[in-house]
């Protein structure tokens, strides 16, 4: 650390409570250009081995962060279950195996495996039929207990029911409960569409159109699928325009409830592995005399917190949170809140404003102060899991959703920052490293109308401090 910034901060702990250095300069330049107020924003700046701020403004203002939120969930998550953490996926059941055939119900019972995909379901029925299981004579029984079951509204939040990020959490979650699609353009005016995901019970009526001009950046809310009643089972109709110049793509989609999408997927890859079923796929509970058959192991935590803060994965996060439920009973948000602030307490953060919803951050309730979330971010620093911590968040410049932001910049490859984006909010945290070999919590929040014009101004923070602020 240079002697200048030593002295800075120095001359801070003889300030007031509550001064701090001015905001630079050219954040505030950015602010004033999107015609966002100081009043709208807060900001905490702290060295990691400093006594305060070197920058403090509207740090105690209760804030919606946005994505930001991921923050306390993932540390929360690494700090109170540990990084090698898994969730274990189970095949039981009370009926025993005669001939190839078990006389019963089988039972799979999830436990909130946030990154259960049907490659391990796939795997898990080829061990039965490995094991000579032919035939089931009962039904297979989705067991979801592991997580309260809840009302949840996918259309809720921001009348788009289809995206998967608005997929409610789960204690069996399959593939974030989205069917995966390849389009690609067609001669004509027609669109080819592949469902590749493992799923049967329905027949896809493909009413794309392709249109000329150029791939627009909400190409995938001009599609649109909805399932509807037909003579034979039911009928997936995709319908809306499609560019030529988007060329092929992928695409996911949750048009499915969580009992028709597990059902679907199961029903096929059993079919597809040469098994048989007398029954049906539905859900239930396991009952305690049930024998444990098989078990799925999933990835460690210390992986799973890659996807969410890497790429902001928010289905992954609520499963997440209420994994910290450590209740007897089924797991709900309100008992992983509790845990929450409770584990804060024991670490010395006092966060009296937080507010916690479902830890995703895609919420209007949740709320956190730029001061509480930059002491965890500096309590996380000093915690054993702050390289599991450290290494899920996103590179400037570099990977997951800071790769396009702050490229060829002072910042790029010396800031790792998860970022957050709603309808009128903007925010980014984490962590600023300078040539100097300064390091830095660092904490924006904004909450405006005009918010979504302030990654400018984010930008120009985290490069200022990245380039040694001056």
């Amino acid at each position: 650390m240079s002697f200048y910034r030593r002295l800075l901060l120095l001359f801070l702990t003889l300030l007031p409570l509550g001064v701090a250095a001015q905001l630079p300069d050219e954040f505030r330049r950015e602010l004033t250009s999107a015609k966002i107020p100081l009043t709208s924003v807060a900001v905490v700046v702290q060295g990691l081995d400093a006594p305060a701020p070197i920058i403090s403004h509207n740090a105690q203002q209760p804030m919606n962060p946005a994505s930001v939120m991921k923050l306390v969930t993932t540390f929360a998550a690494l700090d109170l279950l540990g990084p090698a953490y898994t969730w274990p996926t189970r095949v039981l059941s009370e009926a025993a195996v005669r001939d190839g055939v078990l006389a019963g119900h089988l039972y799979l019972q999830g436990s909130g495996d946030p990154q259960l995909a049907s490659e391990h379901v796939w795997q898990l029925l080829r061990q039965l039929r490995a094991r000579g299981i032919e035939r089931i004579d009962g039904d297979i029984v989705l067991d979801r207990t592991a997580f309260a079951a809840v009302d949840f509204d996918p259309a809720a939040f921001d009348g788009k029911p289809l995206r998967p990020y608005n997929v409610g959490p789960n204690g069996l979650l399959l593939d974030f409960q989205a069917l995966r699609f390849a389009l690609q353009p067609a001669e004509g005016r027609s669109v080819n569409v592949f469902l590749e995901s493992p799923v049967s019970g329905f027949v896809l009526d493909n009413q794309l159109r392709l249109q000329e001009g150029p791939c627009a950046d909400n190409w995938r809310d001009r599609i649109h699928l909805q399932l509807m009643p037909a003579a034979s089972g039911q009928r997936l109709v995709a319908s809306g325009d499609y560019a030529r110049q988007c060329g092929e793509r992928s695409l996911s989609l949750a048009p499915l409830s969580a009992d028709a999408h597990a059902a679907s997927l199961i029903a096929s890859v059993w079919q597809e592995l040469g098994g048989r079923l007398t029954g049906r796929v539905r859900d239930g509970s396991t009952p305690a005399t049930a024998q444990r058959l098989l078990q799925h192991e999933s990835l460690p935590l210390s992986h799973a917190v890659q996807g969410v803060n890497k790429f902001s994965n928010n289905v992954m996060a609520r499963q997440l949170f209420l994994s910290l439920d450590d209740s007897a009973a089924p797991a709900t948000a309100a008992g992983a809140g509790r845990r929450v602030q409770a584990w804060l307490a024991t670490l010395g953060v006092n966060a009296p404003e937080l507010v916690l919803d479902n830890g995703s951050g895609l919420s209007r309730r949740e709320r956190i102060s730029a001061a509480s979330l930059n002491a965890l971010l500096r309590t996380a620093w000093q915690r054993p899991v702050m390289p599991e911590f450290l290494a899920s968040l996103p590179l400037a410049g570099i990977d997951g959703t800071m790769k396009k932001r702050l490229k060829n910049s002072a910042a790029s490859g010396r800031a790792r920052i998860k970022t957050g984006y709603l309808n009128g909010v903007r925010s980014a945290a984490g962590y600023v490293f300078d040539p100097q070999g300064g390091r830095y919590a660092v904490s924006v929040l904004i909450n405006d109308p005009r918010a979504a014009d302030g990654v400018a101004a984010i930008d120009a923070l985290l490069d200022w401090l990245a380039a040694g602020g001056r």
